[in-house]
Formats: C-alpha cells, structure tokens, sequence
C-alpha cells in the first residue's frame, strides 16, 4: 500500500465516521446542505478512487480528469450553499424577527463578497494555460478565500455572536477555515515548485490535513452541542437598527407605505 492511498483509505473512513455523527447529533436538521456536502465529498471520493481502481494508464487519467471538473463544480456549487447556510444558522436566535427576504439577502451577500474576491484568486493561476482548467481553479481559490473569510469573522465576532467551540456553526466553519488555509499555502508553495516529488509531497501534506479536518469534526460532533445563547446586547441593538434602516429605506423607494397610509388602506 503507498502512501497516497492510506491517506485515501484514512479519508473514506473518517468521512463516514462524519457522515454518521452528522445523522446522529441531528445536525441535518440544523446545517442540511452541509450534510449534503458531507454526503457529496464521501461519495466522490469513492467514484473517484473506483475509477483509478478499475481503469489504469492513459484511460484512466482522461476519465478521472473529466470527473474531476463535473465533481469540483458541483462542489462549487454545494459550497455557496454551505457558506450561506451557515450565516443564516449564525442568526438563529433573531430569524423570527428579522424581515421576510433575509436569507436570500444573505446570500447575495456571499455573492458579492465571491466577486469582490475573485480578481485576488490568483495564488497558482500560472500553471494553468487559459481555459476551463483555469477558471475552475480560480473558482476553487476564490472559494478557499471565502471559506477563510467565514471563520475569520465567525472566530473575531463569537462574543457578538454569542457562539463558542461548542456551536456547531463555529465547529463547522473552523474545519472549513484551517483546511482552506491550508488549502492556500499550499497553492502558494507550489506556484513557486517546478512539477516533480516536492511538488506532490505538498499535495500529501494538503491530503492529510483534509483527514485532520474530517477527525476534527468527528471529534466535535461527538460532543453534544450547547443551547444556543441570545445574541449580545450589543449585537441586538445593531439588527435592530439595521432592520430599521431597512424600512426606511423600502419606505423612501416607496416598496413600503409608511404606517399612517397604511391604516387609510382598506
């Protein structure tokens, strides 16, 4: 056995160790398309070591090469999901107050911060000529970025936030932030390797943090999540005044009557 597929093996394992605590500590009830990434990411990977199993050689590279693109775009895809799930999940405790619209609102937010972030996704874009292959990997950094971005603000506003290491939001997103670090300096490392043995000793060395990840959140979610706190006083106050100022302004582009008009309408 090489090393490549130990790590393999460690990964399918630890993914469905994942898998099975996600179903029982009911966080699909929480975080559902975050199952469904979890779910996607086991099932992958198994297709993919399927194919190299079964085919050998050339074949075997162009079959698993356009696997990867179908399978790195749906991820693409799933991942935008997460990310905004887990903003919205952030906001748990004051959704009832918060105005109908709020979660697409928050995922456009993630859009636009996606296309603030795009032209700084170019770590490793030199080794990619133009084309498909090179756009897919902008996209994937664009989405490490992203990822980082979530648990840095998740980590720097917990108090706000009132979340802690027990939540699973902030369990979640700080998986997906280290692995995503991880993630980048590896693609900064290698921009700068020519291909050969380092070169690929820096995948093995992003393969085993990904399986650091998954055990992470074995390890997390064996644990039972604490009741979810009230936001800060602060942070109460701040939603308030955003949710005023947002009728406000629904009022001045005249999407809202203001209340006296409203009680003449019958």
């Amino acid at each position: 056995m090489t090393f490549d597929s130990g790590v393999l093996y460690a990964a399918l394992v630890v993914e469905s160790a994942v898998c099975g605590m996600l179903f029982k500590r009911s966080v699909v009830r929480v975080l559902p398309f975050f199952c469904i990434y979890i779910l996607w990411s086991l099932a992958s990977d198994i297709t993919g070591a399927l194919v190299l199993w079964k085919f050998s050689g050339l074949l075997a590279g162009r079959l698993y090469g356009r696997y990867y693109f179908t399978q790195a775009i749906i991820d693409s895809v799933l991942q935008f999901a997460v990310l905004g799930e887990l903003a919205w999940s952030v906001l748990r405790p004051v959704r009832s107050s918060l105005p109908s619209g709020s979660r697409i609102v928050l995922y456009g937010l993630v859009a636009a911060a996606g296309l603030v972030t795009w032209p700084f996704a170019t770590f490793g874009a030199q080794q990619y000529q133009p084309g498909l292959s090179a756009t897919l990997f902008h996209l994937q950094e664009t989405f490490s970025i992203l990822r980082v971005i979530c648990f840095l603000v998740m980590a720097c506003f917990s108090q706000l936030l009132s979340i802690g290491w027990r939540d699973r939001e902030l369990q979640v997103a700080t998986g997906l932030g280290l692995y995503s670090i991880a993630s980048l300096l590896v693609t900064i490392l290698q921009a700068h390797q020519p291909f050969g043995p380092q070169y690929h000793f820096l995948d093995q060395i992003l393969s085993v943090s990904y399986v650091g990840t998954m055990t992470y959140w074995v390890v997390s979610f064996a644990t039972k999540e604490q009741e979810r706190k009230e936001f800060s006083p602060q942070m109460q106050q701040l939603l308030v005044l955003m949710n005023v100022g947002a009728r406000s302004s629904r009022i001045a582009l005249g999407d809202l009557p203001p209340e006296p008009s409203r009680k003449r309408i019958k």
